[in-house]
This record gives structure tokens, sequence and C-alpha cells, in this order.
């Protein structure tokens, strides 16, 4: 089973060019962080990874700071913080600070 979850992934980054994907608000990719997890943990806690990254990684989230560092809050509440939010949303956020 495990074997089966890591293949689909890996054709999934091959056969999905990485430009056509959407963009993650993580730091590590989703399915590079439910590779790892499957791959180091099993695949329960690779589900469980799933479950959480598709609840929280999505566009209704704040973006607000404290003490100094920026994170993001996501519609389930869940705080992200800047240490582990991708490139994508640091620019973005940037680019909101400086209009």
């Amino acid at each position: 089973m495990k074997r089966l979850f890591l293949l689909a992934i890996k054709s999934y980054w091959c056969l999905v060019p990485q430009k056509r994907r959407r963009k993650c608000l993580f730091k590590v990719s989703c399915s590079h962080y439910v590779y790892q997890q499957i791959k180091e943990n099993g695949v329960s806690m690779g589900l469980r990874a799933l479950h959480y990254r598709i609840q929280n990684c999505n566009a209704h989230y704040h973006i607000i700071e404290i003490e100094d560092e920026k994170v993001l809050v996501t519609k389930t509440h869940k705080v992200i913080r800047e240490r582990e939010l991708s490139d994508f949303i640091l620019e973005k956020m940037n680019s909101y600070r400086a209009s």
C-alpha cells in the first residue's frame, strides 16, 4: 500500500508540469510533505498530513504580524509561521505592504 501511494505521488510529479500545479502556501509543497510523511512514518500519517494540508491550504487566509513576525491564519484558525511559508506567499505579502 505504501509503495502504491508513493508511486501515485511520483506519477503526479512526472505528469503534471510544475507551472500547472497550484501554488502552495507552505514552504514544502503539499505533495512533497505527504510523500515524506508516507515514506518516513507510513500511510496513516501520510493521510493525516494530506487531510491537514487540504483543510488549511486554500485561499481563505489572513496575514497578520505578531512581534515582528508575519503569520498566516487559515480559515480553520491554524497559525502558520513565516519560516514555514512558501516564497510565493512571502512575495505576495511584501507586495501588499509596498502598495
